[in-house]
């Protein structure tokens, strides 16, 4: 049997249950609402519902889940970051999986059940509300539910973790050698980290990126439940077309502009990280190839190249 025989059940797997489905949402898009009752058609096909899914009243939708995804992914880099390299170079190894087990605590909980955990704590009439008023710091009731910023909050804190582990695991496979060499050639703290650990890491921060920014920009349940009206995002127009409306093909439509928009925002964040590391690759090349060829010896006196006979005539 051909050893790529045993990649044969993965890829039925994707195929019937990632393939298949995108195919047919694909297909679905370039339908139409055949009536009241009626849920999709697919007899005429035209690009009609790409056109209205990217009408302005739809666009400004796209445009927020935009700055959320991208946002809340700078914010969960920016948090996690710290937080793995403290976990994984600083504490020591016996503590480690306590850590580890504390920041996968929240994937134990039903996605839901947080997410309006976090409306309850940023509610007008909420602890943290009451809390604020008391020590004097806001005035009235917080003001912060259904809004852009709660939105925020709670996708950071569902998808923080996802950042987490994977820098964790990128930070650990950087030795702790490789750090006091660098520290023994006369690096600081700081270069030290810039120079050695990060760069060593950066497959962990792609693969941490990439792990939140994909499924943060197709969250619906969080906008739901903290943006309200205020945070709506394409994935709330794509829940509420299939299930509410009943319009298939514009569900359809909205939802493969969103998978577009995301390969284009991920292939344009990749290409700006390469421009701007270019400088510094550059820099820090390394070439090897053969050696440059000596110079050729100075030229022999003449009288010493000559003959003792020439030289006694």
């Amino acid at each position: 049997m051909p050893r790529s025989a045993l990649a044969i059940p993965a890829w039925a797997w994707l195929v019937v249950f990632f393939v298949a489905p995108v195919a047919m949402v694909v297909y679905f898009s370039f339908g139409y609402k055949p009536g009241i009752f009626g849920t999709h058609a697919t007899d005429v096909l035209s690009f009609d519902r790409y056109a209205e899914a990217l009408s302005p009243t739809f666009f400004q939708t796209f445009t927020n889940t935009l700055w959320v995804g991208i946002t809340g992914t700078l914010l969960c880099l920016v948090i996690g970051l710290p937080v793995a390299y403290w976990m994984a170079v600083k504490v020591p190894a016996s503590r480690r999986g306590v850590l580890l087990a504390l920041v996968m605590v929240p994937f134990w909980t039903n996605f839901l059940v947080r997410t309006i955990g976090w409306q309850v704590i940023l509610a007008p009439e909420g602890w943290l509300s009451s809390l604020l008023q008391g020590v004097g710091l806001t005035d009235g009731p917080l003001e912060l539910l259904y809004t852009r910023p709660a939105v925020l909050i709670g996708v950071v804190y569902n998808y923080l973790p996802l950042m987490i582990l994977p820098l964790y695991v990128a930070f650990d496979r950087v030795g702790g050698p490789l750090r006091e060499a660098s520290k023994d050639l006369g690096a600081g703290r700081v270069r030290t980290f810039l120079r050695v650990t990060l760069p060593l890491a950066r497959p962990g921060v792609i693969a941490g990126v990439l792990l939140v920014f994909i499924p943060l920009m197709g969250d619906y349940i969080t906008a739901t439940v903290l943006g309200g009206a205020r945070g709506n995002m394409v994935g709330q127009l794509v829940a509420s077309q299939f299930q509410t409306a009943q319009n298939w093909a514009l569900g359809s439509a909205m939802a493969v502009l969103l998978i577009l928009v995301i390969m284009l925002s991920v292939a344009v964040g990749g290409a700006i990280v390469w421009l701007v590391s270019l400088p510094f690759r550059m820099r820090n090349r390394l070439v090897l190839g053969d050696a440059p060829a000596p110079s050729p010896a100075p030229a022999p006196a003449e009288a010493s190249a000559r003959s003792p006979e020439e030289v006694a005539a």
